[in-house]
């Protein structure tokens, strides 16, 4: 499992009864997670603290209930910064579990002794493209909503890296691909974290089973005749690790050689010392870094 550990401003206090107990910068959440299966008591006295509480609903989705919560703050991951700001379906903005892989391709890119072109796919508020373009590399970032851009957009501001070599795109990222494929357009690395289910700007439907293995067929023709990595994050417990890198094996490693490793990311819990898994990521990268 690769553990994203490196935080100060975010930690995951305790977790029990199908909820975690997070720690945002100065303020406590508490949001449901389907991998937490099991109950314990509840002793740490931040449950009794909390800032913010997501409630889910039986019917589906659920609502937030606040305690002295500001609309927007602020926390940090070495030298970048992140708003927050709790909006629909119990998320802040920010998958801190992914600090773990913002580690591994951004040492990548700092070794690669060369420009480095990175297509980020499905970029959100844009963490992995900024952890890209801090160390270095020249970013494409692509996501359907205009909000999640214009999201991503302050979270560059906050870290400094508005004059940072970033393409802000909003558009369907399997369109957009297709397109980039016809422009002959290359890219020495690509990272994907397509969401489970999804609608694009036009009413475009994704469902990861089913739109996954062709777009990462699509995507293996824009890697340049040198690529560095590709990654992709999956948080569909469907999806094994394993699946992830057979995907990799055959569209990338297979023309290009390098190696394939695949495997939980997780989040260590404070209280307990153990590691709550949240989701998968399949890595390929180059033999030459």
């Amino acid at each position: 499992m690769w553990i994203a550990d490196g935080w100060k401003d975010y930690e995951i206090i305790d977790c029990t009864e199908g909820e975690k107990l997070e720690r945002w910068g100065n303020y406590l959440l508490v949001r449901p997670d389907p991998q937490v299966i099991w109950s314990t008591p509840k002793t740490e006295k931040g449950w009794k603290k909390m800032n913010g509480h997501y409630h889910r609903s039986a019917k589906g989705g659920g609502e937030w209930e606040f305690f002295n919560l500001p609309e927007q703050w602020t926390i940090s991951y070495k030298e970048l910064t992140f708003q927050l700001k709790p909006f629909s379906f119990k998320h802040t903005g920010l998958f801190p579990e992914q600090a773990a892989n913002w580690d591994w391709f951004s040492e990548k890119i700092k070794k690669a002794g060369r420009p480095i072109k990175v297509l980020n796919l499905f970029a959100y508020t844009g963490g992995a493209t900024l952890a890209a373009a801090q160390a270095g590399a020249t970013v494409t970032h692509v996501d359907a909503s205009k909000g999640m851009v214009g999201w991503a957009k302050e979270n560059a501001r906050s870290s400094n890296l508005e004059s940072a070599s970033i393409r802000w795109i909003v558009d369907d990222c399997v369109k957009f691909v297709e397109r980039e494929v016809r422009r002959g357009t290359k890219y020495d690395a690509i990272i994907m974290d397509p969401p489970s289910y999804g609608r694009g700007p036009k009413g475009e439907i994704w469902k990861i089973e089913d739109a996954i293995y062709p777009l990462v067929q699509i995507c293996s023709k824009l890697l340049s005749d040198d690529p560095l990595f590709f990654l992709i994050n999956s948080y569909t417990t469907g999806l094994a690790p394993s699946v992830l890198s057979y995907m990799l094996s055959t569209e990338v490693a297979k023309k290009y050689g390098g190696t394939v490793e695949a495997g939980e990311v997780g989040l260590p819990v404070t209280q307990t010392g153990l590691v709550l898994p949240c989701g998968a990521s399949g890595r390929w990268s180059s033999t030459s870094v």
